[in-house]
This record gives structure tokens, C-alpha cells and sequence, in this order.
């Protein structure tokens, strides 16, 4: 789907994130009960719980969206006004799980990456203990629970990436308790009987934060560009969204896994010469692209799921007019060049 107009600022970003489609909506009149999202404030949560909300009212049910946060600090949440139900706890704490309402179907965003090295206990509590305490409290719920390509091995960047049939093989202690995660949520499906599909996803990108913003910024500032990890898989966000809530239809018994991303391997030294092109300057480059890079194979999620609304090149399109006029990022770099992971 090619955008029509350019996106020109935040509002105009988190409307097209937001925006249901066909499919979502769909979907939404299938859900047979509320969506309680737990860990919905990072960078990706604010976005899906309106986009769920959205579309819950352009089906014409009466679903309640209830999103869970540490904090609403910025009050993001309250600034959408969509009808977002909001919930305030420390999910860390084994309380705090039964003042929360019942939910036919929950997603499970929590979880600590970044500054992971700083502090591997509270990395293991945030990844490990509250997927325990989630899984427990909602066992009798369909559950989509968030997980990462990370706990892949490195693959060939001239083949496929990991496939779901791929033996996991996770570098350091965050793709570790990643891993953790994941069968914390396979023992309760296997358990319980709780449907559960493991959503792993590298990487989203919006405008304002992921890899091609981190490319794109590095040639601009006429930064040095590390090309080692030299490959990458993409997906728009508002695409992981969509599939995100589409994706209740697919939990099983025992867990089923679902690679999501895009299906194009695109180049590091590629896209930085096309912003640089696009910039009109020559982009700085250091090392040599390894044999291996973090990806995986996305096909399931097409076959199962259909085909995502945006593909890379009208994503590297979207990212360098945002970049060309100045448009707000997170300035948190998604360190997708680690090789040892350490983040």
C-alpha cells in the first residue's frame, strides 16, 4: 500500500499506526470478550491498545481494551481519548495480579532489554517471574505473548533466516530470559490447556524509533556506520499491531510460534546509500559485513495472516521524509548491531 501524502508530524504518525483495517476489524468481532494488555507502556504498547480500541468500535462491539503500565509518566494514555481502560500496578508484584479484571484474551508486552547487562537479576524477574505470575492469573485465557528473534541463532544472510522449526540458540542473558519467557507461557498452555501463541517479533519500526532510523540518523549526522551486522529484518508497526490482534485467532494448545517481520533481508550498507543519496551526502562506513546476521523467516505470518500493508522500500521512503524534515526520534538507538547480546 503506497501512503498517498507524506506523514508530517506526530499526530498525523500516531493516526496511521492506529488506524484499523479490513482485517482488524475482522478480527475484532471475533474476540468474544475484553483485551487486557499487560507491559503496554513501551514503545509499541500505546499504539496497539488504541489501534485494538479502534477497531473493537468500528466493529460495533462493546469490548473493553484495558491497558496495563508501571505508569502512564507522560500521560499518553489519557491524550489519545480513545476509550482506553488504564490500569496503574507494579507487575512485579504478586498482589497487584487480583485487582486486575478477567479478560477472554490478554497479550503480554512485558519485558526488560535495554540496560539488561546493568542488572541480570531484574532482567530474569521482568522476563521470567512476571510471565510466571501473568500466565498463572490468566490461564484461562487466550494469550499472545511477546517475544524476540533473538533467541535464534545467527543465520546466513545469503538464505532464509530462522524459521519457527529452528532450534533456538540465544546469545547472552537477555535473548536467555527471553527464551526463559517463552516456556514459562509453553508449560502453562501445556498445563492448563491456556491457548497461547509466542509472537516473535524483530524488528518494529516507526518513524520515530528502529533500524532504519538508526541508519538514516547516522548518515545525516555523518556518523561512522558499523556494517558487520550487515542484515536485518523490518516491519512497520502499525503492521505488527494489526497482526498482533489477528493473532487470537491463531493461539493453541500446546503454544504455537509465530516469526514476525518482514519478508525482505535488507542491507545495512544498501540502505545507508540510498539516505545517502537521499541527503545528498556520502555515507561513512567501518568493518566488514559477517556471513551471519540475526534474522528470520517471516512466510507463516504471511500465509497465516496475509501479506503486511507496507514493505520495506515504502518503509526506507517514509523513514528518510521524516528524517528529511526534521521529525522528532526517540534517540534510543535499538543496538540491532550487537553480536554478543549484551544490550
Amino acid at each position: 500500500m503506497i501512503l498517498e501524502e507524506k506523514i508530517q508530524n506526530e499526530a498525523e504518525l500516531e493516526e496511521r499506526l492506529t488506524r484499523p483495517n479490513a482485517a482488524d476489524i475482522a478480527a475484532a468481532m471475533q474476540l468474544n470478550g475484553d483485551v487486557l494488555v499487560l507491559g503496554a507502556g513501551g514503545k509499541m504498547g500505546p499504539s496497539l491498545v488504541v489501534r485494538m480500541k479502534r477497531a473493537i468500535q468500528e466493529a460495533g462491539v462493546k469490548h473493553r481494551v484495558i491497558a496495563v503500565v508501571r505508569k502512564d509518566r507522560e500521560g499518553v494514555f489519557s491524550a489519545h481519548g480513545d476509550g482506553v481502560d488504564l490500569i496503574e500496578t507494579d507487575l512485579l508484584d504478586p498482589e497487584s495480579y487480583a485487582r486486575m479484571p478477567d479478560a477472554a484474551n490478554v497479550v503480554f508486552m512485558a519485558g526488560r532489554k535495554f540496560g539488561s547487562v546493568g542488572d541480570q537479576p531484574m532482567t530474569w524477574a521482568t522476563n521470567v517471574w512476571v510471565a510466571g505470575l501473568a500466565a498463572n492469573r490468566f490461564r484461562t485465557s487466550r494469550m499472545v505473548a511477546f517475544s524476540t528473534g533473538n533467541v535464534y541463532p545467527f543465520m546466513p544472510v545469503d538464505k532464509p533466516g530462522a524459521n519457527e522449526q529452528t532450534p533456538t540458540d540465544p546469545r547472552g542473558e537477555y535473548a536467555q530470559s527471553a527464551l526463559g519467557r517463552e516456556r514459562i507461557f509453553e508449560y502453562f498452555a501445556n498445563a492448563y490447556g491456556t491457548p497461547t501463541l509466542i509472537y516473535r517479533l524483530n524488528y518494529a519500526v516507526d518513524l520515530r524509533y528502529g533500524v532504519l532510523v538508526d541508519i538514516g540518523q547516522k548518515v545525516k549526522d555523518g556518523v561512522e556506520i558499523d556494517v558487520t551486522t550487515g542484515h536485518a529484518n523490518v516491519i512497520w508497526q502499525g503492521d505488527a499491531n494489526s497482526y498482533c490482534l489477528r493473532s487470537f485467532a491463531l493461539c493453541r494448545t500446546p503454544a504455537r510460534i509465530l516469526n514476525v517481520t518482514g519478508l525482505k533481508t535488507i542491507s545495512v550498507r544498501e540502505a545507508a546509500e540510498k539516505f545517502g543519496k537521499r541527503f545528498g551526502v556520502t555515507p561513512r562506513f567501518k568493518g566488514e559485513e559477517a556471513p551471519t546476521a540475526l534474522l528470520s523467516d517471516a512466510r507463516l505470518c504471511t500465509e497465516l495472516l496475509g501479506p503486511s500493508e507496507l514493505n520495506e522500500d515504502e518503509l526506507f521512503e517514509m523513514t528518510a521524509d521524516w528524517l528529511e524534515i526534521g521529525g522528532t526520534t526517540l534517540g534510543k538507538p535499538t543496538k540491532f548491531e550487537s553480536r554478543d547480546g549484551r544490550f
